[in-house]
């Protein structure tokens, strides 16, 4: 479900004409929905009533501060990965203790400031990092919280690029040998075990991966909790979106309907998973990112050129890959939605941005409502792994955020400048 529709033959964002927002921030412009966010978290924690949960949300899928504190207003705890996410939960409002940190090299300095803040748990993915934690805990005259990520073997079928729980991928410590694992960690003077960590993969369309995975744990999650008094067992995000057709309709009964196939519903997840876990009587974390955030997004860019060769038409509009990278870096699709619907036969078209670089693409041979200079268009589902993964590639300034809420609008980060662009650089002589 998502708040992006055509009202008159222009996109809105909830009750905001994107045509007339274009005009007043300009673009390339990150459009979030405040209420699609919302009833995301909602309906993801109605779903997962039947257990005692904790919803983390993953901050390194959109990382705003406005986001972030939209969704600590409705409950959510967080999922970090950098010592800088910590700092952009707190700077939202959020406590350290009701975050989990994840990452494969966490630094002593991260380490360090997260046990001072009071981290809920330190989700470990080797031994070296146990021995670290341990020492860096010790130092401060801590026991420090942690949980061993571990590995299930467990094929989620996505992307390699985001496939994270088979023994071919750099995280967690493989089944075979996590209760060595933990054996260890429970020796180690400066630690306490708190739970257990798992995550699969990210954009799993299906629950079945998501219940093999928690069964082939269980075993060892139960004999964790009666030997070592763990708290929670988290089994990671990883649910999917719909980037194809995403704009064909805001209701849920189309999304859920037999008509669009490739889905997966809260309550499609909370059916195959939450028999698994009942019988725990541990909380359950959950850390969807993608989930809450990806269809709340859009990239609004601007029509510069249509240029036409014997073989091709490009649009090229103004946004880049440095703006919206998952195309360029992962073939990811994103639905192109003109701004105003105009009439005309589709045209197949690239969609192609002003970065010097061949790659630079956000759509190839789609057929699209015919397209010209100053026309706006919509790149959908853009509000995971969009803004988060930009850079200044080509000295492009970094795209303005705004934050949608009924039929108000707010500049949540501001367009950089220029002066943005090489500020703390400065001249060798």
């Amino acid at each position: 479900m998502h708040s992006f529709t055509y009202r008159n033959d222009i996109l809105h964002g909830e009750d905001v004409n994107l045509e007339e927002l274009a005009d007043r921030v300009g673009t390339p412009a990150y459009v979030y929905s405040a209420n699609t966010i919302r009833a995301n978290y909602r309906r993801l924690d109605a779903a997962l009533a039947p257990l005692p949960h904790t919803i983390c949300y993953a901050v390194k899928a959109n990382s705003n501060l406005a986001i972030l504190d939209l969704l600590r207003r409705e409950g959510a705890g967080f999922d970090i990965v950098s010592g800088g996410e910590l700092f952009r939960v707190q700077r939202a409002g959020g406590e350290a203790s009701r975050c989990t940190f994840a990452g494969v090299g966490k630094t002593t300095a991260e380490i360090t400031a997260a046990l001072q803040a009071g981290i809920y748990s330190l989700n470990v993915e080797s031994e070296a990092e146990l021995e670290r934690i341990n020492a860096v805990a010790g130092s401060l005259g801590v026991r420090a919280p942690v949980a061993v990520r571990v590995n299930p073997d467990v094929d989620a079928k996505t992307h390699k690029y985001i496939s994270t729980g088979t023994s071919q991928n750099k995280f967690g410590v493989g089944l075979d040998r996590a209760a060595d694992v933990y054996a260890r960690a429970a020796k180690l003077p400066h630690l306490v075990l708190r739970g257990v960590q798992t995550h699969i993969g990210s954009q799993i369309l299906e629950p079945e991966p998501f219940a093999e995975a928690a069964a082939k744990l269980i075993p060892l999650v139960e004999s964790l909790r009666d030997h070592h008094g763990i708290e929670f067992f988290s089994i990671g995000g990883g649910v999917g979106i719909e980037y194809n057709a995403a704009l064909a309709s805001g209701d849920p009964a189309w999304w859920e309907s037999a008509d669009h196939p490739r889905r997966i519903t809260p309550e499609d997840y909370a059916a195959a998973i939450v028999p698994i876990l009942k019988p725990l009587g541990l909380r359950i974390f959950f850390e969807p990112g993608r989930f809450m955030v990806g269809n709340a997004g859009v990239l609004l860019s601007t029509v510069q050129y249509v240029k036409k060769t014997p073989a091709k038409t490009f649009t090229v509009v103004d946004a880049g890959m440095n703006d919206l990278i998952r195309p360029a870096l992962y073939e990811g699709f994103h639905e192109v939605a003109p701004l105003r619907v105009t009439p005309g036969e589709p045209v197949v078209m690239d969609v192609v941005g002003p970065v010097c670089e061949s790659g630079d693409f956000f759509a190839q041979d789609r057929p699209l409502p015919p397209l010209a200079a100053e026309d706006r268009i919509a790149l959908m589902s853009a509000g995971a792994y969009g803004f988060v993964m930009a850079s200044n590639y080509n000295s492009r300034p970094l795209p303005v955020e705004v934050l949608v809420d009924g039929a108000e609008w707010k500049i949540v980060r501001e367009r950089q400048t220029p002066e943005d662009l090489i500020r703390g650089e400065s001249l060798a002589g």
